[in-house]
């Protein structure tokens, strides 16, 4: 170890007391085992027989961003701009996947597609998530309808939430606190705090898990005026999971969640009293059964969102719920055909002035195809059936090839696939321009690039998509929902390195191009690229640098109704980690925005400058 490594860990160590002292640590040892990939096949396949660029963001790096919300996490991956991520806490203006929109994004959480089916924009609401519950995300971009239905035409944002632990009972809480302020306001207040706990534990066959989690912010307008007010945003959740397995083939479990998210909002840019409320329940079950080489899945929930609304314009209010049911039946053949058939049963309900519904009904069946040769195929297809429109087909081929080398794998991989997106309630049924004819949209990708793996090491890909929208969903002079005939092309390059030289330092990085014509683009930026560089100081200390570069874009200026071009910007972030007992108590400070870079993400809205927070985890 280099002296100045050494003099920082023994000052760090000097100051943690007894306590510390009598744990005794067990010597490290850690086995590198193959990476698998779950999304892209509902099988756990080597990341070699894959055949898509599937991001996985682990339980390891959710530890290592304590405080960051899910959409800034998300926002530091390939493909994928959120906008208002970087702003204050309670907007987030669009998810923007590969250059699509936000309702072309699906997010599954446990299985269970989430989506509020009286909002208008179709897309999931990524603040109501709290990552104290999560434990880990995958990432599939690229059409994925074949395997999970409507929406899925640009990513796939699963979820997964956390276990019990296998010990009779184990606890987890965690706490931080920080500042939350602009680059120009340098008022210090302690504007932003978090806390989570989580009780769990398994006795015999039976297990069970508890969370709770609040997040509070303020200090900060949510747009630029004159008066810059601050507005208060709010956030708990609270999760039970229940489960019990039966036998060695067969296991149950059911879970509840509620969600209350509150925050302040600046109508039309102007200081007033405005503010929404979102609450969101959910009750679900899932099961497995094996046999053999098969296994039975069934994963169903209910759903129901209502949100409250107070502006300059008026109180307004809505509720919608949703019955999801996906029963499929995995099975393999000759340990090298995997295949699932599936039945997707969707049922939207929402309220607007009269009650409107309708159901989705999808057969669907997938194939992987893994050889023993280095050659795979994924492939599938879908036939929609929507109770408005009628019958609507998708399908998905994606072969690659896995060429061995001396340490590891060069892989081609191609894909071409159909994707769609089914109108929602307030477009069909809703009080205002509502069109109960509309077509769904359809989209189609082609993809295709090169992925090369050296000894758990190095991980280098490389590839380009395009993509085509037609039928989108429009208004006309008459601002009534629409089928537009005009067809949107979207194509880029996303380049992704992972290089982890030694044991104590690691480099993740990756590169966006993303070119999309046919209407104005909003807020997707031409060019984008994020770092993260991790160094282990020493066993109970690590520091994690970060850099992210967002490229010119246009925004629409609502005030003038004009288009405009927004500079470039970069941030800078430092996370530093320690651990004050081993594998049971640690403190971490986080710095956002370092260089206090004034930017602007949204025209007329806020972004936080330079910000410093402070936390700990515990764990019993």
């Amino acid at each position: 170890m280099k002296k100045s490594n050494l003099w920082i860990c023994t000052a760090i160590l000097a100051g943690q007391g007894l306590a510390a002292q009598e744990v005794q640590q067990e010597p490290l040892q850690t086995t590198q085992l193959d990476e698998v990939v779950v999304s892209d096949s509902r099988f756990a396949l080597k990341r070699e027989n894959s055949g898509k660029t599937v991001i996985k963001i682990s339980t390891e790096e959710l530890e290592r961003n304590q405080g960051r919300t899910v959409a800034e996490l998300i926002n530091t991956k390939s493909g994928i701009e959120i906008t208002g991520s970087r702003g204050r806490d309670g907007s987030v203006f669009g998810v923007f996947a590969r250059g699509g929109r936000g309702r072309q994004v699906l997010v599954i959480v446990d299985g269970v597609r989430v989506s509020d089916p009286s909002s208008f924009s179709q897309e999931y609401d990524l603040r109501l998530l709290s990552t104290s519950n999560i434990e880990s995300i995958e990432i599939i971009k690229g059409a994925a309808s074949t395997l999970y239905g409507t929406n899925a035409a640009t990513a796939v944002i699963n979820i997964t939430t956390k276990k019990g632990s296998e010990r009779p009972i184990s606890g987890s809480f965690r706490s931080s606190m920080g500042t939350n302020q602009t680059s120009n306001d340098r008022n210090g207040n302690l504007g932003n705090i978090s806390n989570g706990a989580s009780v769990g534990g398994q006795l015999n066959k039976f297990s069970y898990g508890v969370d709770f989690s609040n997040r509070y912010s303020s200090g900060l307008s949510a747009a630029i005026t004159p008066e810059n007010e601050e507005d208060i945003t709010s956030h708990f959740t609270a999760n039970v999971k229940f489960g019990y397995q039966f036998s060695e083939n067969f296991g149950l479990s059911v879970y509840g969640n509620q969600t209350k998210f509150r925050t302040d909002f600046d109508a039309d840019r102007m200081e007033a009293s405005n503010w929404s409320k979102v609450e969101q329940e959910r009750v679900g079950l899932s099961t497995e059964i094996k046999y053999g080489k098969g296994a039975v899945h069934v994963n169903s929930a209910y759903s129901t969102y209502d949100s409250f609304n107070v502006s300059t314009f008026g109180e307004s209010t809505s509720e919608g719920s949703n019955w999801v049911l996906d029963a499929y039946n995995k099975y393999v053949f000759d340990d090298k055909w995997h295949t699932i058939l599936g039945i997707n049963y969707i049922k939207d309900n929402a309220v607007f002035s009269s009650e409107a519904d309708f159901t989705i009904l999808d057969p669907y069946l997938n194939v992987v195809y893994v050889s023993d040769f280095g050659f795979n195929l994924n492939t599938g297809a879908r036939l929609n059936t929507h109770s408005e429109y009628g019958n609507h087909y998708v399908y998905n081929v994606n072969p690659s090839f896995a060429f061995p080398t001396e340490n590891g794998y060069v892989k081609v991989l191609g894909s071409y696939a159909t994707s769609y997106i089914t109108p929602n309630l307030i477009q069909l049924f809703g009080d205002f321009g509502a069109n109960p004819e509309l077509e769904p949209e359809e989209n189609r990708t082609l993809e295709g690039g090169v992925e090369f793996f050296v000894n758990d090491k190095l991980r280098l890909s490389t590839l380009y998509f395009d993509r085509n929208e037609k039928n989108t969903i429009g208004f006309d002079q008459n601002f009534t929902s629409i089928n537009v005939a005009d067809e949107i092309d979207a194509n880029g390059v996303e380049v992704e390195l992972s290089w982890h030289p030694s044991q104590r330092l690691s480099l993740d990085t990756n590169y966006t191009f993303t070119e999309r014509k046919g209407d104005a683009a909003i807020r997707i930026p031409k060019h984008k690229i994020n770092l993260a560089l991790g160094y282990e100081v020493c066993k109970s200390t690590n520091l994690s640098f970060t850099y992210a570069y967002t490229g010119q874009r246009v925004d629409t200026d609502f005030s003038t109704f004009s288009d405009v071009s927004l500079d470039a910007f970069s941030l800078v972030g430092l996370y530093i980690e320690h651990q004050l007992i081993p594998e049971k108590m640690k403190i971490f400070l986080n710095g956002s925005n370092l260089l206090n870079e004034d930017f602007i993400e949204v025209v007329g809205f806020t972004t936080r400058g330079r910000n410093i927070s402070a936390g700990f985890q515990l764990n019993l």
